[in-house]
């Protein structure tokens, strides 16, 4: 296979043997990597070279045919979209994937939002914000994901620590993981549950939950943003 030749000569090592009918499993099964690369928009879409997230997905899609250890079945997709995540997750923590400059302007609109809302004793809206900054909606829209993306990163984190087993088996861990996140969920007021269950649940990415509430990308990923903030808040609770 094309693709399995180019990694290999740029020294990728693959784990596990080759399978019957990988080549067309990958087939069948890429636009789960387009997916979850639309999904992970919010951690670092904004930052990441998508050729990039799509090679490490191939990869990651790839290796998850080879020990799934059973023929691929209805379990399987679900079970391959988180497993290519976690490997998008776990290479760009690796590589520290945003930079400084990326955390400083995240930090510096944090803080003209915050001053802004000060003076007006309210929520600005985002025309107020472009005004204020002297930006366009594009860039209050990477600015929104930049600002949400240290958000995410630490609850990735926080949830790998509250749902680590000694017993290393996947389906016991992942069940853990789902028990942990509806019993959370419960707490939390309705309009930030119902948003993160489209998110994890429901696998939407934000420019689909926009369209499925009626809000501004924008809108969304401020109260993404929120939503995990308080999530966050009930499981160190």
């Amino acid at each position: 296979m094309l693709a399995q030749h180019e990694w290999k000569a740029a020294g990728e090592q693959l784990e596990n043997q080759p399978v019957a009918g990988e080549n067309e499993a990958l087939n069948r099964y890429a636009h789960l990597v387009r997916r979850v690369v639309a999904h992970m928009r919010s951690q670092i879409g904004v930052v990441a070279d998508r050729d990039d997230l799509q090679q490490i997905g191939m990869m990651a899609l790839l290796k998850t045919i080879r020990r799934y250890g059973r023929t691929l079945d209805e379990q399987f997709e679900a079970y391959a979209f988180k497993s290519i995540r976690g490997a998008m997750l776990d290479e760009f923590r690796r590589l520290d994937w945003r930079p400084r400059q990326s955390r400083k302007e995240a930090h510096d609109f944090r803080d003209a939002v915050r001053e802004l809302r000060r003076k007006l004793g309210r929520e600005p809206r985002d025309s107020e914000i472009c005004i204020a900054l002297k930006i366009s909606e594009r860039q209050l829209l990477n600015m929104r994901y930049l600002e949400q993306a240290e958000v995410v990163e630490s609850f990735e984190v926080l949830l790998e620590q509250q749902t680590h087993f000694a017993d290393s088996n996947e389906d016991i861990e992942q069940l853990e993981v789902r028990q942990l996140m509806k019993k959370t969920l419960a707490l939390l007021p309705e309009r930030h549950r119902i948003l993160l269950q489209l998110y994890y649940t429901h696998e939407l990415n934000m420019k689909e939950i926009a369209l499925t509430l009626g809000l501004t990308e924008s809108r969304v990923c401020q109260l993404h943003k929120q939503s995990l903030q308080l999530l966050t808040e009930k499981l160190k609770g």
